[in-house]
């Protein structure tokens, strides 16, 4: 088989039921990427973005993308260390790396330096079996917002694509959930003390982003979280993989069918505050961090005196 330019194939995609050599694969992705930052208006003349880089596939092609795009705004990424044994440090060596071949300043965090806690000690510290996502999740986007803050950003890349979208717009709906429904998108409106969140990708697949660094020769982890297999949105992934293969076209027409709905939806309720222990956005006198932590008997590093 045949790409429309006469060229061989290297990927074929069931969706459009096409094939693409490498150079049109390439330009049809990185179309596909400039496109999405441009409808939705995501990036303007002298901003700056924080990239948060995990080292894998997804997050590195961003990072990659974004900078084959950056004239009139500045890039920087930073990387955040959950604190699980033998996952995390192969993907920050990756962003380091691409980091330092890109010329863009980056940085690492730490849960054990900014929450005052690592995941290895969760189900010590909860003194029962836990849902590890559901703390891990709670705490990463914290220091996300935290730290992009703190480098002045006005904007925070998160690597979300199009399959984490599918997956975010149904796993809100079977739970019922509006109010964090209506804040998906590629671009959620702004808040007091939040870094507005950007999506790039989140209309480029998945398996697509992983051909993408292959191709382009971008060194990443593929390492998956331990605790990442128990969970709703791997249970939602199986569920839209499944359809996917029956049904291509899925993901899209479920992103898709979001966006055309997004615009009736109620705007999220609820006014935000300033959490009473530490400042950070709040729906209520607590943040979420930090009830878990309290929950947890964890001091953050700043009240440990």
């Amino acid at each position: 088989m045949q790409c429309k330019c006469g060229s061989d194939i290297v990927y074929y995609r069931r969706y459009e039921a096409r094939g693409y050599c490498m150079k049109c694969f390439l330009d049809s992705v990185e179309k596909k990427f400039r496109r999405t930052v441009s409808k939705n208006k995501l990036i303007r003349k002298g901003d700056k973005v924080a990239v948060a880089v995990s080292g894998g596939k997804d997050s590195l092609s961003m990072l990659y993308l974004l900078n084959g795009i950056a004239k009139g705004f500045s890039l920087i990424s930073f990387s955040v260390d959950e604190g699980i044994s033998g996952y995390r440090p192969k993907g920050i060596e990756c962003a380091a790396e691409l980091a330092r071949f890109l010329g863009i300043e980056h940085h690492v965090y730490s849960y054990r330096k900014e929450i005052g806690m690592e995941m290895d000690s969760l189900e010590e510290l909860a003194g029962k079996k836990v849902k590890n996502c559901t703390y891990c999740g709670v705490f990463r986007r914290y220091v996300l917002n935290k730290k992009a803050r703190e480098l002045g950003a006005a904007k925070l890349a998160v690597g979300h694509n199009l399959d984490d979208e599918a997956q975010s717009v149904m796993m809100n709906f079977v739970r019922g959930d509006l109010n964090r429904f209506s804040r998906l998108g590629a671009s959620p409106g702004e808040s007091p003390k939040f870094v507005p969140r950007i999506k790039p990708l989140r209309d480029i697949p998945e398996k697509e982003i992983a051909a993408y660094a292959v191709l382009k020769g971008i060194k990443f982890s593929g390492d998956e979280c331990p605790h990442s297999f128990d969970n709703v949105r791997r249970d939602m992934q199986g569920v839209l993989n499944d359809f996917e293969l029956k049904y291509p076209g899925t993901k899209q027409q479920v992103v898709g069918f979001y966006d055309r709905l997004r615009g009736s939806l109620p705007l999220p309720g609820g006014s935000l505050k300033e959490c009473e222990e530490c400042g950070e956005p709040s729906s209520g006198a607590l943040c979420k961090a930090c009830e878990l932590l309290f929950s947890l008997k964890v001091k953050r590093p700043d009240q440990s005196s």
